[in-house]
């Protein structure tokens, strides 16, 4: 993994992940330090967020540094014609490192290209969402015991949907089988197929969601039809209820099934599932404080 920035999940090798699960494990057990006293985080959200945000700030509190930033692009000098970089470089001199989601794919790459301090990519378009895709590692492992040999179903906007496509990546060194669930208007984009191939991973494509397929399944990945990402809108009212999870569907799972999501949901988890024990979507968010705590560690090696 690189240490100057936190681009994307393909940048980490398998013990780049494992030592960032084991650090998140440590750090869900003593939560509270001062590893980042005197540091300045500056949190930079060209797009909103709720739970990444939120995560990310907790996490440089609960850990002793300080906060500067926006979580509206409207208030800075973005919306005067400033380019990202040079709002970058302004940054860079305040901070001693830059967490930032924005809505164009590459922007957390180029932003580290040109900054002379660390990137995190809290989410860049419909490209990456690296920081999910950790907290999402270390949920799995988690409620699995391992990261090896699992069966994932991944349902819902698998074109748009960067957690999904950043957490391909990041499983692909556990020999995991992907089934992938979507409307032909949203099935995974041909890179990810020949991604899969080109690793030896096997995937089964559906557009059905049926019981056969979760009973199948050691983690339900489920995610939202994301209307932010439609240019038509009656593109996304044809396709975003199509999928939609109820507690009935669970009867006759795996006992060891686990329900992740991205989170926000919509309609595509039923409010009857919270209850259920294999429901793990609001447990998999409170693992982002401590999956975010690695990672700003591990960027600023502060062991």
């Amino acid at each position: 993994m690189k240490k100057e920035s936190f681009v994307s999940i393909a940048d980490c090798s398998k013990d780049d992940i494992i030592r960032l699960i084991g650090k998140a494990e440590y750090f869900e057990q003593n939560p509270n330090q001062k590893l980042l006293e005197g540091k300045v985080c500056a949190t930079l959200f060209f797009e909103p967020s709720t739970r990444t945000r939120l995560s990310f700030e907790t996490a440089v509190n609960r850990l002793g540094g300080r906060i500067i930033g926006f979580t509206d692009a409207a208030t800075t000098s973005s919306s005067k014609g400033e380019i990202l970089k040079d709002t970058i470089k302004m940054v860079s001199n305040y901070a001693d490192l830059i967490i930032m989601r924005h809505h164009l794919e590459g922007a957390a790459r180029y932003a580290a290209e040109v900054s002379t301090i660390p990137i995190i990519n809290a989410g860049d378009g419909a490209n990456q969402h690296p920081s999910q895709t950790l907290l999402d590692m270390y949920s799995i492992y988690k409620t699995q015991g391992s990261l090896e040999n699992l069966q994932i179903t991944l349902v819902g906007d698998l074109k748009y949907g960067r957690t999904v496509h950043s957490l391909i990546s990041g499983m692909s060194h556990f020999n995991p089988t992907f089934h992938l669930v979507a409307p032909e208007e949203l099935r995974i984009p041909d890179i990810y197929k020949q991604f899969m191939e080109s690793h030896n991973i096997p995937y089964y494509e559906y557009c059905d969601f049926s019981e056969k397929v979760i009973n199948q399944s050691d983690i339900l990945y489920m995610t939202r039809v994301q209307r932010e990402r439609f240019t038509d809108l009656m593109e996304y009212e044809k396709v975003k209820n199509i999928y939609v999870l109820n507690n009935k569907m669970l009867d006759t799972c795996k006992e060891n099934l686990r329900i992740l999501h991205p989170l926000p949901r919509v309609n595509e988890i039923a409010y009857d599932v919270d209850d259920n024990p294999k429901a793990y979507y609001f447990e998999q968010a409170r693992n982002g404080i401590y999956a975010r705590q690695a990672i700003i560690c591990s960027v600023l090696e502060i062991e």
